[in-house]
């Protein structure tokens, strides 16, 4: 049960805020409670498994630069789309009993939000305990410093009506340093700084904020394994290779991103002020959430990758026969992957894992197939020939699409006094093409991050990229996407012959 139908967001003028109407539906649906306290248990019964309900219909934030532009610093918390499915996916993760991991563009509100269901607990949750950690002390808790974490949850519980605020609450007694205790059920919210981050208490769930820029993330990450069931990691990213980026790419762990652009309050105007402001690393990091920006020596420009994801089919001329690109999975975590390109378009990739080259090789001809029904061509499928890749080829050899099927060896070296191999020229050829708009990539954080963290150096004068050892060493995973993307260079389709397809071993196979 609910007080009163809450008002709706959708037509809400985000950028020009009029918070009229909210601040009358507020007081209308407090004095039906007033009116009738008796329903105040079955609307707090409700609001006990509805959080996004209850933060959007009574909580408030605050917001100082709302000053600079004549708008109330302290307004009405209401939530977007995106807020409300985080929210949502929050209780989710605790309900599950899982952890989680959420990567942000900056200034989304996420502390606020993360303030804010920490309160919902707290309020309708006896004897649970919710855990915030950060890498320095006067981020959780700092006396009137409106960035801490807990400056926001006294604000938000301080500015809630009375109704909902616990029975006999006092903050001098009940709101100590990095303590809040819920007087009226035991609940508890406490925060822990730097290398103590999960030496506490056992806790409901615990969020860490910043994950990215703390030190010693795998002892915390083992801390905090005996402390909850539920713990959340949050950040903007840091480095390709830290543990947080690692987490977020293993594949492990339900994973929530904050885009910019799922901001209402934001549009194409905002980002070029960011862009024309701001370092363009800092853009890349904080703002599109590339976790390769502070790669110096990387080879591909994650700007590039970042306006080629946003371009959608409609933006590119996608002309030609399709060329797929086929890399085979090793072993582990690896993955096999395939990737579809036609002319300035590529479609979403086709990961698989645990697949046998014969296994493989199926996929690829359901893909064809699919393809070919719906009117399209085939121009060529490239699958590099290491490892399981040489059984996927002989079986694509033997099919229907044997006479476009090209296998390569990336190693190979080349006489074009520009590249050192084939794998080089591959990638070059996938710069170029990136560095020529408008391209679209499919919309995949993982791609991304496996572009732009491909390292590169000169060997004799000519390019010699990081090979796919030493590429796991460093970011803990294989580029097995970023390799599939630029196999679909190596052919002859794209360009030169390079690509033709070897003579048959008498030994067996195709090489």
């Amino acid at each position: 049960m609910k007080a009163a139908a809450p008002v709706e967001t959708e037509g809400f003028d985000w950028r020009n805020p009029d918070y009229g109407a909210v601040y009358a539906e507020r007081v209308a649906r407090l004095k039906s409670i007033q009116d009738d306290p008796e329903a105040l248990p079955a609307i707090k019964a409700y609001y006990a498994e509805h959080p996004a309900d209850f933060i959007h219909d009574w909580g408030m934030t605050s917001d100082p630069r709302n000053a600079e532009v004549g708008l109330p610093v302290v307004v009405p918390f209401l939530l977007f789309a995106k807020q409300r499915e985080f929210i949502d996916w929050l209780y989710d993760r605790w309900r599950g009993r899982e952890n989680g991991l959420v990567e942000k563009s900056r200034d989304m509100g996420v502390t606020w939000l993360c303030a804010g269901f920490a309160a919902w607990m707290w309020l309708f949750h006896p004897a649970t305990v919710f855990g915030f950690g950060s890498r320095k002390e006067e981020y959780v808790d700092k006396i009137g410093d409106p960035k801490s974490i807990f400056w926001k949850l006294r604000q938000f519980i301080e500015l809630l009506p009375p109704e909902f605020r616990p029975v006999g609450f006092d903050r001098r007694k009940h709101a100590p340093y990095m303590r809040l205790i819920n007087p009226e059920n035991d609940a508890a919210i406490v925060g822990e700084a730097g290398d103590n981050i999960g030496r506490g208490n056992r806790a409901a769930m615990y969020i860490v904020d910043e994950k990215a820029f703390i030190q010693n993330q795998e002892s915390i990450e083992a801390a905090l394994s005996q402390t909850s069931n539920c713990n959340i990691d949050v950040s903007t990213p840091n480095t390709a290779g830290d543990a947080f980026a690692r987490k977020r790419h293993s594949g492990r762990v339900p994973v929530f991103t904050f885009h910019w652009s799922d901001d209402p309050r934001k549009d194409d105007a905002w980002y070029a002020k960011q862009k024309e402001n701001l370092d363009a690393a800092i853009v890349a990091r904080e703002i599109d959430i590339n976790y390769t920006a502070s790669i110096a020596d990387a080879y591909i420009d994650g700007e590039a990758v970042s306006d080629a994801q946003r371009n959608g089919p409609a933006h590119v001329d996608a002309v030609g026969g399709w060329i797929l690109g086929v890399d085979a999975a090793h072993f582990g975590d690896d993955e096999a992957v395939i990737t579809p390109r036609k002319g300035r378009l590529t479609k979403e990739q086709v990961p698989r894992k645990g697949l046998s080259g014969p296994g493989l090789a199926s996929v690829v001809e359901g893909l064809c197939a699919d393809l070919e029904s719906g009117g399209e061509h085939i121009a060529e499928i490239v699958i590099e020939l290491d490892g399981p890749g040489v059984s996927a080829f002989d079986q694509l050899r033997l099919g229907r699409w044997a006479n476009v099927t090209r296998g390569v060896h990336t190693g190979q070296r080349l006489k074009d006094n520009r590249n050192w191999n084939l794998r080089a020229l591959m990638w070059r050829r996938a710069n170029d093409y990136l560095n020529e708009p408008p391209v679209s990539l499919p919309r995949d954080g993982e791609l991304a991050a496996q572009l732009c963290a491909m390292r590169y150096r000169h060997k004799d004068g000519l390019l010699l990229m990081q090979d796919k050892t030493e590429y796991k060493k460093d970011n803990g995973r294989s580029p097995d996407r970023a390799d599939s993307f630029v196999l679909t260079f190596a052919g002859a389709a794209a360009g030169g012959d390079v690509g033709a397809p070897n003579p048959r071993r008498s030994a067996g196979g195709w090489v």
